[in-house]
């Protein structure tokens, strides 16, 4: 599993008969949710088919941001900030949370404008004020550890009742006149009335097994690890063709920025009309590949028996070949950019499937068609940063509170018309 192991989780043991809700999927989003579900007293059991935070909410660059998201995701990714700056005395447990500051670099004039028109955004929202030609910088971004994040958030849903269990995938969801009533796990059968799909890359696959087409593909990214570096800044930054962040250990994970592999499998054939715009779009930072996943995907059964072993008990853990040649042409573009690296080394190197939509902003809310399920997926590599806030907004559906933030950017059906092309500052940078 590339060595990234994320911190333990203490699962639960007995699988319970009924609860309120049940979340399938064990990400910053799906623990998220529990949590604040669980602090509100519904009872709610995740499900996670391998290890809480072992795929892309452990494998992300760990920044937390306003800077550069969608106009669509301001306000969520405003409240989230709120949560993480709270979250370690919240749950009493370490995420390594860190307001440090967040600084984009830009090489010429295209990102200068880019940010420019990002900025009109951000004073819409009172995040940051002032003009900016080489640099933009948020003092209220940060940082937090990947691989600590999820599992601190579950341990807390646990000690505020929630039944976290790993290794317990579910295969499907029940109904009874045309809404959910339970779902049925590798381990047995749990009724609910509500169903959230948290599922990361894996959504899509989940939700076709029950009628629902959500469009959504996938994009790999590549990061490293490297040791202490003396003389460097604490906070994240971003360049043209690099990004870095300082880790709770001492050392730093690197990346190249905008260096996007998008493998190509059969769903590239079925969603190209939806993802075609945002392509042509973003042509220069994607890179289109063709390979083994091609193959997995095609061998892998789109419609299953709830009796029978689903995909995701075959595939517990998804660990995908990191790109060296990226993280090698990152690591000399951050020593171009900061000498202190000289002498840096690549210790450790990992990739990750970002699950993304065609106007690269997640869905977060009901799928009409079947009452009691919704969905929370999408994230476009921006779910680690928004995770707080997207999860306390799910809760907020589920239980029909006042929203946290305006859902409705979030819908499923808006896929109904034709998509809007992604903005440059929404995928940016694709993970955190």
């Amino acid at each position: 599993m590339s060595n990234i192991i994320p911190d333990p989780v203490i699962a639960s043991e007995q699988l319970p008969q009924k609860v309120d809700v049940v979340i399938v999927g064990g990400g910053i989003i799906g623990v998220s949710t529990a949590l604040f579900l669980a602090e509100r007293g519904v009872s709610v059991a995740l499900c996670e088919k391998g290890l809480i935070g072992a795929e892309q909410s452990g494998r992300n660059w760990g920044w937390v941001r306003q800077m550069g998201r969608d106009p669509a995701e301001l306000p969520l990714a405003m409240e989230s900030l709120a949560l993480w700056r709270g979250m370690n005395e919240r749950i009493g447990d370490e995420t390594g949370f860190r307001q440090t500051g967040i600084t984009y670099l830009c090489t010429n004039a295209r990102e200068t404008a880019a940010y420019e028109e990002w900025l009109e955004h951000a004073r819409t929202y009172q995040i940051m004020s002032g003009d900016f030609v080489s640099g933009l910088y948020t003092s209220t971004d940060g940082r937090a550890e990947p691989f600590k994040a999820a599992p601190a958030i579950a341990r807390a849903a646990v000690r505020a009742g929630a039944s976290v269990l790993t290794n317990c995938a579910v295969r499907g969801v029940e109904l009874s006149a045309g809404r959910i009533s339970g779902v049925v796990t590798e381990r047995g059968p749990i009724r609910c009335s509500t169903v959230v799909l948290a599922g990361g890359a894996w959504s899509r696959l989940f939700a076709g097994n029950l009628g629902v087409d959500f469009p959504q593909l996938k994009i790999l990214g590549t990061v490293a690890r490297v040791g202490p570096v003396a003389g460097v800044p604490d906070m994240p930054v971003g360049g043209g063709n690099f990004a870095f962040r300082k880790r709770l250990d001492g050392g730093y994970s690197i990346a190249m920025r905008n260096a996007n592999v998008v493998p190509i499998v059969p769903d590239s054939f079925r969603l190209f009309a939806d993802f075609v715009p945002s392509l042509i779009k973003q042509w220069h930072e994607l890179k289109l590949r063709i390979g083994s996943r091609f193959l997995e995907e095609w061998r892998t059964p789109r419609q299953w028996r709830l009796d029978e072993i689903s995909p995701f008990e075959r595939v517990r853990v998804l660990d995908p070949v990191p790109v060296e040649r990226f993280n090698q042409n990152g690591l000399l573009n951050v020593i171009k950019a900061f000498p202190a690296f000289a002498g840096a080394r690549i210790q450790q190197s990992w990739s990750g499937l970002i699950d993304v939509t065609p106007d690269a902003v997640p869905v977060i809310g009901p799928v009409d068609k079947v009452p009691g399920f919704f969905l929370a997926s999408g994230f476009s590599g921006h779910g680690f940063g928004i995770g707080p806030g997207s999860g306390r907004l799910m809760a907020d559906i589920v239980t029909g509170a006042t929203p946290c933030v305006d859902p409705s950017p979030f819908r499923l059906d808006r896929f109904n018309k034709s998509s809007t092309p992604v903005s440059r500052a929404a995928i940016n940078d694709s993970r955190g």
